[in-house]
């Protein structure tokens, strides 16, 4: 028995964001289905430290992710996702960094693709960080963009998020920003992406009209959206006990009375929903879950051992 490795360029050159969507889309599916057993997440040192499991019985694979966390350094996420199948003699060990920004972009463009209007093309990014590149490339992949603003604090790193991006979306309009209100105003699709503790903007900067995915907030500590927001929205989440364990955001909403557990609705079911999902307000909340490490560890493992 040997562990192939694959590192952070092998991941980008095997899997494409399409090919990852796919993948994670599935996973949303089989995850409605029963397919999983996948405890809520280990949560060390106020989420510096996670650990993640995930077993398909389908397939028969599972794949465990241990990772730290830390803003101030780049990357900000170190770790490993490791792979093993009963039917393969070999383990996958992949970076869990790559991993981690792949399948979180995936799980958007699943969500996007599902509740953004067919023709949205104007995107603003909030958060210029590592995620942010996956978030945007994700968008793109379901909904082609045609105009893209990336907000951030510090303005250089929106530039060079920006930079970073205009060779692959050739005929966009791409600028940047930092008041995010004005940034809002007129997009059709927002994606926050940030370690925010209070609300990015007011529900009042919104158009009437909007798709919001909000990746950022993967603690009861962090707030990226405002209750009135949720309360006027059809909200989509990844996975409830996940959510009600770790999403500020909602846990805020709830407390509050802006929302109820019956106003929220999983991925997957939604998927299979029979009634148009699709409202004036949409909002994906996601803390993200190990199936969508499997997901993309699976597309590893079937590309990389034998």
């Amino acid at each position: 028995m040997q562990s192939v490795t694959v590192d952070p360029r092998e991941i980008r050159e095997a899997v494409t964001m399409r090919e990852a969507i796919d993948a994670v889309r599935s996973g949303f599916l089989d995850l409605a289905a029963g397919e999983f057993e996948m405890p809520t997440r280990t949560a060390l040192r106020d989420g510096q430290f996670l650990v993640m499991s995930a077993h398909h019985r389908a397939s028969a694979s599972a794949m465990i992710k241990t990772l730290s966390l830390n803003f101030d350094r780049a990357p900000a996420i170190a770790g490993t996702v490791v792979w093993t199948e009963t039917g393969r003699s070999d383990s996958l060990i992949a970076d869990a960094g790559a991993v981690t920004t792949l399948r979180t972009g995936a799980a958007v463009g699943v969500a996007t693709d599902l509740l953004a209007p067919a023709v949205a093309g104007r995107l603003t990014i909030i958060g210029a960080g590592g995620q942010a590149p996956d978030q945007v490339r994700a968008v793109h992949t379901v909904r082609p963009l045609s105009e893209l603003t990336v907000v951030d604090a510090d303005p250089r790193r929106a530039e060079s998020l920006a930079e970073t991006l205009a060779p692959e979306l050739t005929g966009t309009q791409i600028r940047t920003a930092t008041d995010t209100e004005a940034a809002v105003g007129d997009a059709e699709i927002v994606c926050c992406a940030t370690s925010a503790t209070s609300p990015l903007f007011a529900e009042q900067a919104l158009p009437a009209q909007v798709h919001v995915n909000a990746i950022g907030a993967f603690r009861p500590t962090m707030r990226e959206l405002p209750d009135e927001l949720l309360a006027t929205s059809t909200v989509i989440i990844d996975e409830r006990e996940a959510i009600l364990a770790e999403s500020g955001e909602i846990l805020h909403a709830l407390k509050s009375g802006a929302l109820t557990q019956d106003d929220l609705t999983e991925l997957g079911t939604a998927l299979t929903a029979t009634e148009a999902l699709r409202g004036k307000r949409t909002v994906f909340k996601t803390v993200g879950v190990a199936m969508q490490d499997w997901a993309v560890a699976r597309l590893l493992a079937d590309k990389f051992l034998p």
